[in-house]
């Protein structure tokens, strides 16, 4: 590898780039400053088998060849590879490298990922005065990578602070025992108070309250939301929306966000049977008429590769084991009406008609999303690029409410920092169109909230 202009006495780095770096964000190679990059044949042989496909892996894929295709033109990468762009470094492709003798033993399997490491290996070698690293967000290739004594990290670029995700699970300002004419004027009163009243500076918009204190010897609580266009906290009421009422206080602020049509992007975070999905249909039906449309998504989760062809059974039996969770929960709000009664019918009319669409996220991918009212369940196991993509598809009058939980992420290189819905909720917060609600307690059914607790 060569050096760029401008670089001084300190040579810039090498990274060796994985596979999954390029599929979980195939502009990577734009996120090391000015070091240099290499990617392993082993790498673009992988590749190769992602080129084909609607999925997201798919689109990273064909964007990352396209971009080595456009960098080297028509140059032949050779030792000093082709620079990525201004104050950046140079990118090469590097055949593949046998493992040194003294490591040849350690490793049997001959496998993509230990010729990624063998070609890491041989650059460090080549390169003692450089300082080189594998990139990968594998950790088994990892530990594999620090027991030979390669350096080996993971990409951090979009990794959140453990910090921070903290501060997006407990976002709720509690008040023990508040001046009594705040209860007033919220709960019985005006129903908002000017933010003077309580706090000198100015709450990030959406900040959410609860106000707890005595009454008639047992704890209440008042919940509240800064309202930033006002600038005055406002009472947050038990809403209902299409035969569901909130249970516990989280999933009242849940509903008022869904039910707002000033906040365009809502979060929903919390453990199985916390209701997230559910109240989010409920509202997005209670509300049906001011959109054009409602889609209920997930991301399809498949092990390796495998396309949702791959399953058997035609295009209604392939999707069924990913839309029928989302099917539970309609049939839920469903079941809050008797067979024949003018909602029941509602909602099999717009079923029909697809006003009300349940499908895995894959088969609306370049969907542009006007007036509509879109929920993506498990959102979790989406990377931040894929977030990205969806909210800007959204168009005018289109409201999206992401639901998942970050601790059960089925997507082998996401973990709870670095996953999409945490990435979402650490950069849109304090963003008036925004608001993030962690759900804590599960309403599912007894035995399933004591589950969740104990086990």
């Amino acid at each position: 590898m060569g050096t760029n202009a401008g670089r001084k006495d300190k040579k810039p780095k090498i990274f060796v780039l994985d596979t999954n770096i390029i599929l979980h964000d195939y502009r990577a190679i734009r996120k090391f400053q000015e070091n240099d990059i290499v990617i392993p044949m082993a790498v673009l042989e992988e590749l190769d088998k992602f080129k084909k496909g609607s999925d997201n892996l798919s689109f990273n894929a064909r964007g990352f060849m396209r971009e080595l295709d456009r960098l080297s033109g028509n140059r032949m990468f050779g030792k000093e590879g082709v620079p990525i762009g201004r104050n950046l470094g140079r990118i090469k492709v590097e055949l593949n490298h046998p493992f040194p003798e003294t490591l040849k033993d350690c490793f049997q399997d001959d496998t993509q990922d230990h010729r990624i490491l063998a070609t890491a290996i041989w650059m460090k070698e080549h390169h003692p005065d450089r300082f080189v690293a594998l990139v990968t967000k594998d950790v088994n290739l990892r530990m594999k990578s620090k027991a030979v004594g390669m350096e080996a990290q993971d990409y951090l670029t979009d990794k959140i602070e453990e910090s921070r995700v903290e501060y997006t699970r407990n976002e709720v300002v509690i008040v023990e025992n508040p001046d009594w004419s705040i209860i007033q004027n919220l709960a019985y009163g005006a129903g908002e108070i000017p933010y003077e009243v309580f706090c000198k500076d100015r709450p990030n918009p959406n900040q959410l309250y609860k106000f707890r204190y005595e009454n008639d010897g047992k704890q209440a609580t008042v919940c509240a939301r800064y309202d930033d266009r006002s600038q005055k906290i406002r009472f947050v009421k038990s809403r209902y929306a299409y035969g569901i009422s909130p249970r516990n206080d989280e999933q009242k602020f849940a509903l008022d966000a869904c039910l707002n049509p000033d906040i365009k992007l809502v979060s929903l975070t919390g453990g199985a049977g916390t209701g997230k999905t559910l109240l989010a249909l409920a509202a997005a039906l209670e509300q049906e008429r001011d959109y054009e449309q409602i889609i209920l998504s997930r991301p399809t989760v498949i092990l390796g590769n495998q396309e949702i062809g791959f399953l058997p059974g035609d295009q209604k039996s392939k999707m069924g084991p990913f839309i029928q969770p989302l099917m539970d929960n309609l049939n839920v709000i469903r079941h809050c009406f008797k067979p024949g009664s003018k909602q029941a019918v509602k909602i099999d009319e717009m079923l029909k008609s697809e006003k009300l669409l349940i499908s895995p996220l894959a088969y609306i991918r370049g969907r542009s999303l006007g007036r509509v009212f879109f929920i993506v369940d498990e959102a979790q196991n989406l990377t931040p690029h894929e977030i990205k993509t969806i909210i800007t598809r959204a168009g005018e009058y289109t409201k999206i409410v992401f639901t998942g939980d970050i601790f059960q992420i089925d997507q082998p290189y996401l973990d709870i920092y670095s996953n999409g819905l945490t990435h979402l909720g650490e950069k849109m917060s304090g963003q008036p169109l925004f608001e993030h609600i962690n759900l804590m307690k599960g309403e599912r059914s007894e035995l399933s909230d004591i589950a969740s607790r104990l086990l």
